[in-house]
């Protein structure tokens, strides 16, 4: 059994293997995984991490295990006409939704009844299977796996 017992951000050492996990399944600090390759890993890291797809799980003798985004059936959404894309994160953020947004497009989980409040804003809705990168916002905490000093305190 491998042990991961650190995790860095795009590694660039050849990995020894890959595990490809969905959004939900990249928030990790202790469970046991399988990889791609059949192998058994267990995850025991000193905090709970959000992993990134390319980010890299560290195993107790220094090889790596690259992390990759598993694909996840969502809703590409688009502005139309009458309803620009801030409105329509607005909408989405008011409801707590998990959303990755991008300069013309935001991905969401699929939800018909979601899709039917988009549509209804004037959206455009295409379903699509990706990977999936949802933004954290202030109230995730700093669970990325990065630690910073900005001089103050978040308390």
């Amino acid at each position: 059994m491998l042990h991961a017992t650190s995790h860095c951000h795009h590694d660039s050492r050849l990995p020894v293997g890959t595990l490809t996990l969905d959004h939900r399944g990249r928030h990790l600090r202790r469970k046991r995984l399988i990889t791609d390759q059949g192998d058994i890993v267990m995850v025991d890291l000193p905090e709970a991490v959000l992993l990134a797809d390319g980010d890299a799980l560290v195993l107790e003798d220094g090889r790596t295990l690259t992390i990759l985004a598993a694909p996840e059936e969502l809703y590409a959404v688009r502005p139309g006409r009458h309803c620009p894309l801030a409105h329509l994160a607005w909408h989405l953020g008011n409801r707590h939704l998990a959303a990755e947004i991008g300069a013309d497009v935001i991905l969401i989980e699929r939800d018909r009844v979601i899709r039917s409040m988009l549509e209804g804003l004037g959206a455009e809705i295409q379903e699509v299977v990706a990977g999936f990168q949802p933004v954290h916002g202030a109230y995730h905490g700093h669970a990325h796996g990065h630690h910073h000093d900005h001089g103050h305190r978040h308390d």
